[in-house]
């Protein structure tokens, strides 16, 4: 595989030897930011049936870790909850992205339901990120999951 980098405007990833982004047509900068670790972690917060404060904490560490290894994108398994209406951890979890990305602190959120080739959004990040073309949840409308591209 060829060597990868950060395009410094859009932030999607594209091989070393290009000069022009493909996705933002940005020039890159003469020092580009090499990929230093995984595109792509998944990240189980309902291990161990933590408390929602837990859990909210475990998203904390797993995305300033995620961010130190250059990683792209996390999936979250946070669960759908035992009652079938969507359990605590889950709209916490959710909540807590909607606000890290208002913020300015992930670019963006894909809730698993829509993390499916067909319909925008999930088109949309399947395109910036072909990587993520295998995922065993693409097409499934798994609501217990929930992408977040860093």
């Amino acid at each position: 595989m060829d060597r990868m980098i950060i395009c410094e405007v859009c932030g999607n990833e594209m091989e070393a030897l290009l000069v022009i982004c493909p996705f933002c047509g940005a020039q890159r900068a003469s020092d580009p930011l090499l990929l230093r670790g995984p595109r792509h972690r998944t990240v189980n917060l309902e291990k161990g049936l933590p408390t929602v404060h837990q859990a909210l904490e475990r998203l904390r560490q797993e995305l300033e870790l995620a961010r130190l290894q250059g990683c792209r994108v996390l999936t979250l398994i946070h669960g759908y909850g035992s009652s079938g209406r969507g359990g605590a951890i889950r709209i916490e979890i959710r909540r807590q992205l909607d606000y890290l990305k208002v913020r300015g602190e992930i670019n963006d959120v894909l809730p698993g339901e829509e993390f499916d080739r067909r319909t925008g959004h999930g088109r949309e990040v399947l395109r910036r990120f072909p990587f993520l073309a295998p995922h065993h949840d693409v097409n499934r409308g798994n609501r217990g999951i929930t992408l977040v591209v860093l």
